[in-house]
């Protein structure tokens, strides 16, 4: 679980008119809200920003904010970030607040781990979900969900309920549904050429 410190500032003054000053300045807006507590508007450096989460953790990094304001010492993810489709640059960050006694729903990527047997005989492994949606505390959030997939043939599917989950995490779902499959033909048999063929 990777966990980083972020100095951001209080926000005075909301609106697009003052998001767009902030951006002027190659500051990013954002907003601190979570559980008991009011929503805060801060702006933040894009890249302490990106220091921040520039852990194998990524969005889901637990990121301590520091600073002065209400949200000093609180325990946030990034729960959403706004990019410009031409610079790429953030445009708007939303920090969750997270109760680290309280568990939380999040979403990780899924990491397929090996190379399948199907792969090895011309097959095509196909990861379905790329994420997942897991239920933990704020610290047992994996940076991903890991599955070997080495024993995998062609034609065979790996469900959630045959994912093994680390310690402490869970993925709520009503349907065993398919996470990863390797599709592709399977060699068949010669079919012994006709009598009298080539005669």
């Amino acid at each position: 679980m990777g966990q980083t410190q972020l100095t951001v500032s209080l926000r005075e003054g909301t609106g697009k008119g003052v998001a767009r000053s902030l951006r002027r300045k190659d500051l990013v807006p954002g907003v601190v809200y979570g559980k008991g507590m009011e929503a805060c508007p801060v702006f933040v450096e894009p890249k302490a920003l990106e220091t921040a989460i520039a852990t194998e953790s990524g969005w889901n990094t637990l990121i301590t904010l520091q600073g002065e304001g209400p949200f000093a010492g609180k325990v946030v993810i990034l729960k959403d970030m706004d990019v410009d489709s031409i610079k790429r640059t953030p445009r708007h960050v939303d920090f969750h607040a997270v109760n680290m006694k309280k568990k939380v729903h999040v979403m990780v990527p899924v990491h397929a781990v090996g190379k399948s047997a199907g792969e090895k005989i011309g097959g095509s492994l196909e990861v379905i979900r790329h994420e997942l949606e897991v239920h933990c505390y704020p610290d047992q959030i994996p940076a991903a969900v890991e599955i070997d997939v080495t024993a995998l043939g062609i034609g065979d599917v790996i469900h959630i309920e045959d994912v093994t989950l680390p310690e402490g995490v869970e993925v709520p779902h009503e349907v065993n549904f398919t996470v990863i499959t390797c599709t592709g033909r399977k060699a068949e048999e010669e079919e012994p050429a006709a009598a009298g063929e080539g005669a």
